[in-house]
């Protein structure tokens, strides 16, 4: 495709695949090169994000969701001039709290042990708003953690757990960035998101409404719109 608009890297989060984004890059890919990262491969931020620039043309826009906004932080730290434009969705800057952290430690030993079920049903309130709790999105939700799988979630726990402190990046990120939450975030909640707006200078801040996790599922519209508008910037 010739284009000579910027590429997009998009980077999923935890548990997720390339159909977190699937409707937002098929809108996208008629006007500019679009790719979906795997991140299910690697174990370490480092790792990811390292395959992420290997993979990527020479200059890219970056969107990325919740873990993937953990990798974002990293390609920023390590090529920061190939970075044209960030998009951060219901991700966080700053490390896990000590319970969130044991949280996580509990999960990777169960899944340690052969104790992965993917997405339960105690887990999915937390991660959808409850008007998406039995719908397509709750089954997209479940199907990309099942292709995922045991071990690419032992990798991405992992990672996540050793990932560094990315709170002292947001001073020195000098592009158009965008951040979006939704307002019924409990994983990222919005308290996040004003952080990263509050430290990433000439930041854009979009709460969306009934929204939990996964924006790019659940509203998929006011999220391609958002990235156009991101785009263009």
């Amino acid at each position: 495709m010739e284009t000579t608009s910027p590429a997009l890297v998009m980077l999923p989060g935890l548990l997720n695949d390339q159909r977190l984004w699937a409707y937002q890059a098929q809108a996208l890919a008629g006007e500019r090169v679009v790719q979906i990262a795997d991140l299910s491969r690697d174990d370490s931020i480092t790792a990811m994000a390292h395959r992420v620039l290997e993979n990527a043309p020479p200059r890219f826009a970056l969107a990325a969701l919740s873990m993937g906004g953990y990798v974002a932080f990293e390609v920023l730290r390590q090529a920061p001039e190939r970075v044209e434009r960030l998009a951060l969705f219901d991700t966080m800057a700053s490390l896990d709290s000590a319970e969130r952290a044991a949280t996580r430690r509990g999960l990777l030993e169960l899944a340690q042990r052969g104790r992965f079920i993917g997405v339960s049903p105690q887990l999915m309130p937390r991660l959808i708003h409850a008007r998406w709790l039995d719908s397509e999105v709750s089954r997209t939700v479940q199907q990309m953690a099942i292709a995922v799988g045991k071990e690419g979630f032992i990798r991405q726990q992992r990672a996540i757990i050793h990932r560094p402190d990315s709170l002292p990046t947001l001073a020195g990120i000098r592009v158009p960035t965008l951040i979006v939450v939704g307002a019924d975030d409990q994983l990222t909640p919005v308290a996040e998101a004003r952080l990263m707006h509050e430290r990433i200078a000439g930041s854009r801040l979009e709460v969306l409404p009934e929204c939990g996790h996964l924006p790019p599922l659940e509203a998929p519209e006011r999220s391609l719109t958002l990235l156009r508008e991101w785009l263009l910037a």
